[in-house]
């Protein structure tokens, strides 16, 4: 996202993700994780100009309408008064309890309308991906041995090579962990950015949310 936001020139904060573990922000239905950003949120709202705000989470393999409801449950919780998601990219008004006002949306991170960030990072790709291509032979070979791996792992699998072998230097490969991992996908983010294409049409959609935060 502050990628993106970097890449649009658009003034907007982004807040530290909601981790569960690693970088897998909010990889499952936690809605504890939520609540408590919430709760947070209500707090803050009352100590900061904060007019609009943004949630962005993975569809996975959860319809548009199964998200919303679950995002709506988590909003319900804290902000009891206030109208319900219908749709994404769309504001809605929330209060805290002591009266503050301020509009919130929300976008579900995907590749037509399934997967989540390593999905969309595996389509922006923009270097030669030999390394990371040759897993869907490792993929079939394990198929023929009849054992299996998810989508979401083979993903997730296949971004990982596509930074540490398609992507990493011989300078870079020698500090491996901080430069060609996912562990620490900021620094990739940061200084290796022309490694995807974040003209893609894919990212038509969240470019879309994100202009609606510069709207007066």
């Amino acid at each position: 996202m502050e990628a993106l936001i970097d890449n649009l020139n658009y003034d907007i904060s982004i807040e530290p993700p909601i981790c569960i573990n690693d970088y897998e922000c909010l990889g499952g239905l936690d809605k504890s994780k939520l609540i408590n950003a919430l709760n947070a949120l209500a707090a803050d709202i009352q100590k900061r100009d904060i007019q609009k705000v943004g949630i962005v989470i993975d569809i996975d393999n959860f319809s548009v309408d199964e998200r919303i409801q679950w995002v709506n449950e988590c909003i319900n919780q804290v902000f009891t008064n206030s109208a319900n998601l219908s749709q994404i990219g769309k504001f809605i008004e929330i209060s805290t309890a002591t009266g503050e006002v301020i509009k919130l949306s929300c976008y579900f991170t995907n590749v037509d309308g399934k997967g989540e960030l390593e999905t969309v990072l595996k389509t922006i790709k923009s270097q030669n991906s030999t390394f990371a291509d040759c897993l869907v032979s490792w993929r079939d070979c394990l198929e023929n041995q009849g054992k299996s791996i998810t989508g979401k792992e083979f993903d997730k699998f296949w971004v990982s090579l596509y930074i540490r072998f398609d992507t990493c230097s011989k300078k870079e490969k020698k500090q491996a962990e901080r430069k060609c991992s996912m562990k620490n996908f900021d620094y990739i983010m940061k200084e290796k950015v022309d490694i995807w294409d974040l003209e893609h049409p894919v990212l038509e959609e969240v470019k879309k949310f994100l202009r609606i935060f510069t709207d007066e």
